[in-house]
């Protein structure tokens, strides 16, 4: 049997606009936007619970009000592979290897689809906002390989962030820290 990917997207993936497009609109520093930010809208809209209308509303906690159509023209244009993933994805595929997203994100993983059309390679399986269950909570990964019917030890989860990597690995995954495309392409065994 061949090992599932498990893949985050945002920063493994995919550019994450809250590095600077998303701070920037809104003239601040990502430490600022950080400060001034509602404290719970933003998982919130990750967990499905709020609509983007509802999120865009409280977004900021003292409830100001801002250019919403403007905004998400900033974040969808900024969405862009990073460097070599898109080529390793395809080798992958060419393997035959299955792959998933695993993704602690909102309904605006749609955008990135239109964009980069990630579903070429990965299918979107288990976004939070689909599924309800975010990294890294421990149930977020029995859910994946229950629901691909693949015991843990078949799945190799792939993340940026260290503490999603090791609720993986607190399952039984095999975890790995995503740093280049380059360095997972070696963690694979593919070099």
């Amino acid at each position: 049997m061949t090992d599932v990917l498990l893949l985050d997207v945002m920063d493994t993936l995919v550019y994450d606009p809250f590095r600077a497009e998303i701070p920037g609109f809104f003239g601040l520093t990502l430490r600022e936007l950080l400060d001034q930010k509602h404290p719970d809208a933003w998982v919130r809209f990750e967990h499905g619970e709020l609509t983007e209308d509802e999120m865009m509303r409280s977004f900021f906690a003292d409830g100001r009000a801002f250019d919403h159509a403007a905004f998400a023209r900033t974040v969808q244009q900024a969405y862009r592979w990073l460097d070599g993933v898109e080529a390793l994805l395809g080798e992958l595929r060419a393997r035959g290897t299955p792959m998933h997203a695993m993704s602690n994100y909102p309904c605006w993983y749609r955008w990135i689809e239109d964009r980069l059309g990630l579903s070429r390679y990965v299918e979107w399986t288990f976004v939070s906002c689909e599924t309800g269950l975010r990294k890294p909570a421990l149930e977020a990964y029995a859910n994946a390989a229950r629901t691909l019917g693949v015991p843990p030890e078949r799945c190799v989860f792939v993340d940026d962030r260290q503490k999603n990597v090791d609720g993986a690995v607190a399952v039984g995954m095999r975890g790995i820290r995503f740093e280049s495309a380059a360095q997972l392409r070696r963690d694979l065994g593919l070099e």
